[in-house]
This record gives C-alpha cells, structure tokens and sequence, in this order.
C-alpha cells in the first residue's frame, strides 16, 4: 500500500497558499476563498483492506483502488469539478458533484441527508475549486 497521505503532502507543498490538515488516517484542503469547498480524503479500514473515502463537503464517495482516490482528491481541487450546495433554510442537505465537458457540466452523483426542513426556503450555491490545473499537472 502506497503512503497515500504523504503523496498528497508532497504535492501540496508546491502550493504555499493551500491550507490543509493531516491526521495519521485523513487530510482535508480547505477551500481558499468562500466560493470553494473542503477536499479530505480519509484511510477506511486496516491494511491489507483499505480502502479510501473522498468528501467535497457533504458528498463522498468511498473508492478502493489508491490511485483512483488520488484522482479523485486531486479532481475536487481543479477547476474541472464543481458542487452544488442545496439548502433549506441555511442548513445544506444535498450536494451533487458536477464536471465539466466541452458542451457545459454534467451530474455525476448526488449525496444528501434523509431528514430535511422540506417546508422551509430551499437554496442552491455552486461551489468550485481553482488550486490546481489537472491541464498541467
């Protein structure tokens, strides 16, 4: 098993004004303006059968080859992946990760919260990362 949380710190180290925190099984980005959101990728389970869970806020998904969860971390980074906050009443509840293609963006999947105020003011906000160029790196 690669050391995937020290790839990810090495890299990070080109961009002196990324702020980020690193535990013994996860790192979180934080976004660096209000427009973006958080990236953390946390170790799920034990060797030999770990496995990676990738968050952009609320949503997530749990991946098991390494090098795909570094794709994926490094994806919510780039300017090529957005997503979309729903809430009700300033509380978000849903979010759905979007990419980018030539003709506009697309869904890729949505995670969301069971229970919601459904009655109250729904709000949507785009969030989207600009840290890294997946064009160059």
């Amino acid at each position: 098993m690669q050391d995937v949380l020290g790839i990810i710190e090495k890299k990070l180290k080109a961009y002196p004004n990324v702020r980020y925190e690193k535990s013994e099984d996860s790192i979180t980005v934080q976004p660096t303006d209000d427009k973006g959101f958080s990236v953390s990728l946390f170790l799920v389970g034990e060797a030999p059968n770990v496995s990676y869970a990738v968050y952009y806020d609320g949503w997530h998904d749990e991946i098991s080859d390494c090098n795909e969860a570094l794709e994926c971390f490094a994806y919510g980074l780039s300017s090529e992946c957005r997503l979309i906050e729903t809430s009700r009443n300033g509380e978000p509840y849903k979010w759905t990760m979007e990419y980018k293609t030539e003709s506009g963006w697309a869904e890729h999947s949505t995670t969301s919260l069971i229970f919601t105020k459904f009655w109250k003011k729904k709000t949507e906000r785009y969030l989207q990362n600009h840290l890294i160029s997946l064009k160059n790196d």
